[in-house]
């Protein structure tokens, strides 16, 4: 039941998502037919949809206006090798780059998005569509209460699409979207040249569409583990999407991934395996093929309700509470990924621009380096505290007076970590500039990886400056 209410949220979202590429709803609704079904088999996420989505649609509209909708079923099956050579090389292993607040940002700006792309079908249209919003969302909220046997999103659209249908109240259907054709997908080879000239064009896109597939999928299915307390197989689930990808460009539809707001309805109907996925693809087909005449009648207001549900369920309003007690750092991550999302409509240069961010305030933060001195007699020792690398090795040079003369230096790396060439560039200056004074020095207490990066990469030669790892 759970792939059935997923089903009838899948087709306006694939028609409207058709529309943004520029190609027929078909090639949307294909799409997200053959990806359901397959991803239900070779994924590596149960429980988490598959289909036609906005954010790969936007990449595609470039490809489209200048090739052909051809050109966009051949990008499609070299996306799908490309993902399923990412899967083979592990692609997972780059989520644990991925900081918790752009995590949380990149959740925050998709619920957005989600309400955003509802607005055009319910603001301004008529008062009834408000009343059939409003009601919808009261069924999808009050009925779970009282009944669970079936997914209240799908009473309201039985419910409420009777309703309408019966009532011949004046509101917009899917039907006015555009025209669904009652067909089944068949197998064909994209109508291109199999030249270099063609593989030039599609490449470019085909990469660009793998990563934001990549990046949409498995940040998805982080999400799904979460809210199921189960971990899913995200190398597994990489190739299973090249897999499927290549599959649907012969059938004439558009690349895919993962949808987060499909798969929040899906797991909060209740549907935590393969099953669901596989019902919703073959229930897509069966309510456009056998039911082509009724779904066309389903009102826009009553998928709105339930999307404004899945945007609110997808917003992780403890993100207010985090923004009160989290580091500001990591505040200012979440909302520069948020608003660039929210603005780009491009999920991979929100998280791009979130991790480059994380990453520059992780450089600052540790890059402070603390030298403690301590005189005794004839000898001076620098006590070193805190990792020695590109950002932090100005801070160290500084700390030395290059005027002593005729002393006894020990410089004591015990607490630190040399990273870097920068590091021990910069150890190698200071050594030289003492030694040059006719100072003793010596370095103390440098771990074994120090020890090496300093034998490999030392370039000092002055006989006063000594290495040694007491």
């Amino acid at each position: 039941m759970a792939g059935i209410v997923v089903a009838l949220a899948l087709i306006p979202e694939a028609i409207a998502f058709s529309i943004i590429a520029g190609v027929d709803p078909m090639v949307g609704l294909y799409a997200s037919f053959c990806i359901a079904v397959i991803i239900a088999f070779v994924g590596g996420r149960p429980g988490m949809i598959s289909a036609a989505t906005g954010a790969m649609a936007l990449l595609m509209v470039p490809l489209v206006r200048d090739h052909g909708v051809n050109y966009l079923l051949a990008a499609t099956i070299l996306t799908g090798v490309l993902q399923i050579i990412f899967g083979i090389f592990k692609v997972a292993k780059i989520m644990k780059f991925i900081p918790r607040a752009v995590m949380i940002g990149f959740v925050n700006a998709l619920a957005i998005l989600i309400f955003m792309a509802q607005v055009p079908h319910f603001v301004g249209i008529s008062t009834m569509t408000y009343i059939f919003v409003a009601v919808t969302l009261a069924i999808v909220y009050i009925i779970p209460r009282f009944f669970k046997a079936i997914p209240a999103p799908l009473i309201a659209l039985v419910v409420l699409t009777a309703t309408a249908i019966f009532s011949g109240f004046d509101l917009r259907t899917v039907g006015d979207l555009g025209a669904i054709q009652r067909t089944l997908p068949s197998f064909f080879l994209p109508d291109v040249p199999f030249t270099f000239e063609t593989l030039q064009i599609i490449f470019p896109y085909a990469l660009a569409l793998t990563i934001v597939g990549l990046l949409e999928s498995l940040l998805t299915a982080s999400i799904v583990d979460d809210m199921t307390g189960t971990e899913g197989d995200k190398n597994k689930e990489a190739r299973g999407q090249g897999i499927a990808n290549f599959i649907t460009g012969f059938f004439g539809g558009m690349a895919s991934c993962a949808m987060i707001g499909q798969s929040v309805i899906n797991v909060k109907s209740g549907g935590r395996g393969r099953l669901s996925s596989l019902v919703a693809g073959v229930f897509l087909m069966f309510l456009i093929i056998v039911l082509g005449n009724v779904v066309v009648q389903i009102p826009m207001a009553v998928l709105v309700g339930i999307m404004i549900m899945v945007s609110i369920g997808t917003f992780d309003w403890s993100s207010f509470k985090y923004m009160k007690n989290a580091p500001k750092t990591d505040v200012v991550v979440m909302l520069a990924t948020v608003i660039i999302v929210v603005a780009t409509h491009d999920l991979s240069k929100g998280v791009f621009a979130g991790v480059v961010l994380s990453a520059l305030f992780f450089v600052a933060k540790v890059s402070t380096i603390k030298i403690e001195t301590k005189v005794e007699n004839n000898l001076t020792r620098f006590h070193v505290k805190g990792p020695l690398f590109f950002a932090s090795v100005d801070g160290f040079v500084k700390h030395f007076d290059f005027s002593r003369q005729n002393e006894k230096i020990i410089i004591d790396f015990t607490d630190t970590q040399i990273w870097d060439d920068s590091a021990v560039g910069a150890i190698d200056k200071v050594m030289i500039k003492l030694a040059e004074n006719q100072n003793d020095v010596t370095i103390h207490g440098l771990n074994p990886a120090s020890q090496r990066l300093i034998d490999k990469l030392a370039i000092h030669n002055d006989p006063n400056a000594k290495l040694s790892a007491h």
